[in-house]
């Protein structure tokens, strides 16, 4: 008779601290599994904590509120398997998933391979595990492991896999995104499942942690290597299927790759016994559950939905309800208004238009037309007063000298105060608008449009704006952004005739030579040979590093490049590296 077994993966959204809240969402989808006939679940890496915990691990009353919250859920599992990620201290302190069944824990297994680049600091609070387990359940044998274990061809998938039996290997993961990493997940899984001819099931962390975006499409991979089930992409879902584990026994009859393999000594797999477990058998199709492959996004829907995951989740997880934007009639905050109003509804968000005497009528209007098309309030608070104010107040300290960037300076700033203000006043969390082009280069104003609690598009390149914004009209019934946002040209509007271009290279070359230097830290001379203006690259460069102390100061925001600002990138303040540059006053073209 074909033996099944029905699993599930809950890929939920935690909120990290909120050790009740996760344990009722847990309890939530057990109780659900269950009336769905479910025999194993598994939940995403430190779910019961949230990921990543960071250091409230060093807080000992966390810890052991974490161990008795545990206790709790264990209560929950009658007549299913459930697998749980949480913090374990014992000797040290471990990564640790909670196997648990019929009320009983089962086993704690730790996470051997503790990830500690990018945005990981695993070492800075974990331990290494060391010991790989297997569990056998009347004829149903499956392992278990952690997120970066089976990014390892040689980590503990393999030996688990190896054991005599083994049809499963379950992999709980937190895996922050960035775009197209589904990609190389899908790939890796299936790599493994193929490798070592056993069913992997992978289940991933969905929503937003600060800075960092989980995107959920947890997968399941037959041992052929396809994958046969894919959860949805930045939403809760709770993946279901029914595995034919006599494949499994079938595969590894013709598999004499497993024969060959010697296990080593240091890596001795342990068995554990789960009593009680019997293997309820489906044997009609009709009562199969169906399979579930959701399909992945297009480019841009996948940055865009990203984007409104990781704001709306930074706001409500942080008890705010409203936001407030500063509308200037360009491309950054219309894109950043949309995005707002996409995520927390038109009825939460308000625009603020503050002109001044450098403000054309197109912008004005451009604004005007977006609060339209959004469907939020807009409030109009020019700023020439309080400019004229300040001027004045200045006049005498600045006598004799010319007008330069501090008069332009002074305008973003006074912005920056009525945003602030209005922050104040009604509990509105401002939301920043400025893009990684200019953050990177330094063209911000510290105090000024850097202010914000969060910035949605800090990781997201001047040219990627654009086709955000194109995309985001396409997906409407009408375009909400105005045409002439897209055609007339981007500029600070700080003194008459002003252009980005005065200072900056063209968006085109600039954002080139940015994804070059910043995520993959090619050199000067790597850049210029590959066909990038020379002047241009050794300007960037220098910008980039002399602006690293405003970047410090900025918000928050979220990422999407393999290499964002923030966690991922540590560079120092005081630093005394520099390439060989250029006069910065010129491009030296």
């Amino acid at each position: 008779m074909v033996k099944n077994i029905r699993i599930a993966l809950a890929q939920i959204n935690t909120v990290v601290g909120d050790l009740k809240g996760n344990a009722d969402r847990i309890a939530d989808r057990i109780a659900t599994a269950k009336k769905a006939g479910v025999q194993l679940i598994a939940f995403p890496e430190l779910s019961l904590c949230g990921y990543p915990p960071e250091d409230l691990l060093l807080k000992p009353k966390f810890i052991e509120d974490a161990k008795k919250t545990l206790e709790s859920l264990i209560l929950t599992t009658d007549d299913i398997i459930a697998i749980v990620g949480y913090p374990q201290l014992t000797d040290d302190l471990y990564n640790t998933a909670a196997v648990m069944f019929n009320g009983k824990l089962i086993d704690n297994y730790h996470k051997m391979f503790l990830p500690n680049y990018g945005v990981f600091d695993e070492f800075r609070y974990f331990q290494r595990g060391t010991e790989i387990p297997v569990y056998r359940a009347d004829g149903f044998t499956f392992g278990v492991n952690i997120c970066e274990d089976i990014w390892f061809a040689e980590g503990p998938t393999g030996f688990q896999a190896q054991e005599p039996g083994c049809q499963l290997v379950i992999n709980i993961s937190s895996s922050p995104y960035y775009f197209k990493k589904g990609i190389l997940r899908e790939k890796m899984v299936g790599m493994r499942a193929y490798d070592n001819q056993v069913y992997i099931a992978y289940v991933n962390l969905v929503g937003g942690q600060d800075e960092l975006v989980f995107d959920g499409q947890s997968l399941i991979a037959a041992p052929n290597g396809n994958i046969i089930a894919r959860g949805r992409q930045f939403e809760e879902d709770l993946l279901t299927i029914d595995l034919d584990l006599s494949q499994v026994s079938l595969k590894h009859l013709f598999d004499p790759k497993r024969r060959q393999r010697a296990r080593t000594e240091v890596q001795k797999v342990t068995d554990y016994k789960i009593g009680g477990f019997k293997l309820k058998l489906i044997k009609a199709k009709e009562e199969k559950v169906p399979i579930l492959i959701h399909p992945v996004l297009e480019p841009m829907a996948e940055i865009y939905e990203a984007l409104k995951i990781g704001l709306r989740d930074y706001v409500r997880k942080n008890g705010f309800q409203k936001v407030v934007v500063g509308l200037s009639g360009g491309i950054d905050s219309s894109l950043t208004a949309a995005i707002c109003v996409d995520a927390m509804g038109g009825e939460n968000v308000t625009g603020v238009a503050m002109p001044s005497r450098y403000t054309s009528k197109a912008s004005i209007e451009d604004a005007e037309a977006l609060a339209k098309n959004l469907g939020i309030t807009l409030l109009n608070i020019p700023i020439e007063p309080v400019f004229s104010e300040l001027k004045s107040t200045t006049a005498k300290a600045f006598k004799g000298l010319p007008e330069d960037i501090t008069e332009e300076n002074m305008q973003s700033r006074i912005r920056g105060m009525i945003l602030m203000s209005l922050s104040n006043k009604f509990k509105w969390l401002v939301i920043a608008t400025g893009n990684k082009s200019e953050i990177a280069v330094g063209y911000t104003t510290l105090y000024g449009d850097m202010v914000g609690g969060f910035a949605v598009l800090k990781d997201i390149l001047k040219t990627t704006v654009y086709e955000l914004a194109r995309y985001r009209n396409l997906v409407s019934e009408k375009p909400v952004i105005p045409e002439r946002v897209f055609t007339k040209e981007p500029s600070a509007e700080l003194r008459p005739g002003q252009k980005d271009t005065d200072v900056l290279p063209p968006y085109s070359i600039l954002d080139q030579i940015l994804r070059g230097y910043i995520e993959s830290e090619k050199s000067t001379d790597d850049l210029i040979a590959e066909g990038l203006p020379k002047g241009y690259v050794k300007w960037t460069i220098q910008k980039v590093d002399q602006n690293e102390y405003k970047r410090r100061q900025g918000p928050l925001g979220i990422k999407i490049s393999p290499r964002a600002f923030g966690k991922d990138r540590r560079v120092p303040i005081t630093n005394g590296y520099r390439e060989d540059f250029l006069d910065i006053n010129n491009f030296g073209l």
